[in-house]
C-alpha cells in the first residue's frame, strides 16, 4: 500500500512538471514567432489572452471623450462674443398732452419728451483692432455704449456707422489693443439641418458668467424673405434656426460646428402671451451683411443716393392703340434722362417695362412696391425686362447718378 501511494505521487509530480515545461516552450515560440526576444523585458509581456501590453489601446479622459464639434465651436468663437450695454434716447407723446383739452389750457406745453432706456444686445469682434457687428437696433440713438469682453473686462467703444435699412452696424472699442477676432464662414455653403450655435448674452446674463451663452440646433429653413418692415427695416434671405435666439441675443453670432460666424442673429417669433423663444429664429446671412459692414467702415453709411433716369406713366388700353404696344401690361417709358444709367444701359423712349429682374411688373405700383422692398444701392445692377415692338429684351442697368455731358 505504500509503494502504491509512493508511486502515485511521483506520477503526479512527473506529470505537474511536464506540464509547466510545455507552457514555457510554448511561450518561448510565441515571443520568436513576433519578432521578440527575451530582452524586451517589458514590451513583450503578455496579458491574459495572448494580448501584448503595446496591442491595450491608450485609456482616453473623459473629458477628452465629452468633446464634440459643437463644443469646439463654442471654444473658438466665444472670446470674440461680447456684451453689449446702451443707454438709448426714446422718445415719448405725453399722456396728457394726447387730450385735446388739457392742451387747450396749457398751450406751448411740448408733447413730446425724450427718456433715456437701457438696452442690452450682443455682437461679436470681427477685426483685431476691436470692430465689432451687431444689430442697428442695438445701439441707434445711443448716448454710451459699453461692451463686456470673454474675459470680464468692460469697454467704452464708439459708432463706426449704422444701416437701419439692414439693421446692421459697427462700432469699435476706444481702448487701443488687439482683441481675439471670430472666423467668418461661408453663409452659401449653410446645409439645410446642419448644426448651428447661437452666442450671446441674453437677458443680460453674459455679465453674470463673464462668458457667452451658448445654444444649440439645427438650421430650419433658408431664404426667408419678410420684405419691408414698419420699422422701415428690409429683412431678406434671412437663415431659421431652432437654436434659442432671446432678448439680448439680437446682433450676436450664429455660428457652425467648424467655429466659423455664418450669421448674426437678428428677430424671432414668439407666442401670443410670450417674448421668450419658441424655436424660431432668425439671423443675417454674413455673406450678405459682410458687404454692407464693408462700405460702413470706409463710409460711416450706406450710400443709397440713386437714380435710374427713367420717366414712366401706365400702359392703358388707349396708350398701347396709340403706341403700337401690343400689350396692355406693364408701364411706358415716356421720357428718359441724357447721361442717365437708362441712356447709359440703352433704354429707350417707348420701351414697355413688364419686369425688374424677372419679377413681372403690370402698374407703375408694382415698381415702387419693388423699389421699397429691395436693399438697392448705388453700383447694383438691375435688369430691366421690356418689350420693344414685338421683341423681347433684358437689358441691365448699373444705378448710380446722372453724369451730365462732357463730364
Amino acid at each position: 500500500m505504500k509503494r502504491l501511494t509512493t508511486l502515485i505521487f511521483a506520477l503526479a509530480l512527473f506529470l505537474g512538471m511536464l506540464t509547466l515545461s510545455l507552457r514555457e516552450l510554448r511561450n518561448w515560440q510565441l515571443a520568436e514567432a513576433i519578432g521578440y526576444t527575451t530582452a524586451d523585458s517589458v514590451d513583450d509581456t503578455l496579458m491574459p489572452g495572448g494580448l501584448l501590453t503595446a496591442e491595450i489601446p491608450e485609456k482616453i479622459s473623459l473629458y477628452e471623450s465629452r468633446e464634440t464639434a459643437i463644443t469646439r465651436g463654442i471654444a473658438d468663437v466665444s472670446p470674440s462674443v461680447v456684451g453689449i450695454s446702451t443707454t438709448q434716447i426714446r422718445y415719448s407723446q405725453s399722456p396728457l398732452m394726447s387730450d385735446p383739452f388739457w392742451r387747450f389750457i396749457m398751450p406751448g406745453t411740448p408733447r413730446w419728451f425724450q427718456e433715456k432706456e437701457a438696452v442690452i444686445g450682443s455682437g461679436f469682434i470681427y477685426d483685431s483692432d476691436g470692430y465689432i457687428i451687431t444689430n442697428a437696433h442695438v445701439v441707434e440713438n445711443s448716448v454710451e455704449i459699453m461692451v463686456t469682453l470673454a474675459n470680464g473686462s468692460q469697454h467704452k467703444t464708439e459708432v463706426v456707422g449704422i444701416d437701419e435699412k439692414t439693421d446692421l452696424a459697427i462700432i469699435k472699442i476706444t481702448d487701443r489693443g488687439e482683441y481675439p477676432a471670430a472666423e467668418l464662414g461661408n453663409s452659401d455653403e449653410i446645409i439645410l439641418g446642419e448644426w448651428v450655435i447661437a452666442l450671446g448674452n441674453p437677458f443680460g446674463l453674459f455679465s453674470e458668467s463673464k462668458m457667452p451663452i451658448a445654444t444649440a440646433g439645427i438650421i430650419s429653413s433658408l431664404h426667408m424673405d419678410f420684405g419691408f418692415q414698419q420699422s422701415g427695416r428690409i429683412y431678406q434671405d434671412m437663415i431659421q434656426t431652432d437654436a434659442s435666439i432671446n432678448s439680448g441675443n439680437s446682433g450676436g453670432p450664429l455660428v457652425n460646428a467648424d467655429g466659423q460666424v455664418v450669421g448674426i442673429n437678428t428677430f424671432i417669433f414668439s407666442g401670443a402671451n410670450s417674448t421668450g423663444s419658441i424655436g424660431i429664429g432668425f439671423a443675417l446671412p454674413i455673406n450678405r451683411a459682410i458687404g454692407i459692414i464693408d462700405e460702413l467702415r470706409a463710409k460711416g453709411f450706406v450710400d443709397r443716393n440713386y437714380s435710374t433716369g427713367i420717366s414712366y406713366r401706365p400702359n392703358t388700353p388707349r396708350t398701347a392703340q396709340l403706341l403700337n404696344l401690343g400689350s396692355t401690361v406693364g408701364v411706358v417709358v415716356v421720357a428718359v434722362k441724357d447721361g442717365s444709367p437708362a441712356h447709359r444701359g440703352g433704354i429707350e423712349v417707348g420701351d414697355l417695362i413688364v419686369g425688374l429682374d424677372g419679377q413681372k411688373i403690370q402698374t407703375d405700383d408694382d415698381i415702387f412696391a419693388y423699389f421699397n422692398l429691395q436693399d438697392l444701392k448705388r453700383g447694383d445692377q438691375l435688369t430691366l425686362n421690356i418689350l420693344r415692338q414685338t421683341e423681347s429684351m433684358a437689358i441691365p442697368i448699373v444705378l448710380g447718378e446722372t453724369v451730365s455731358p462732357g463730364q
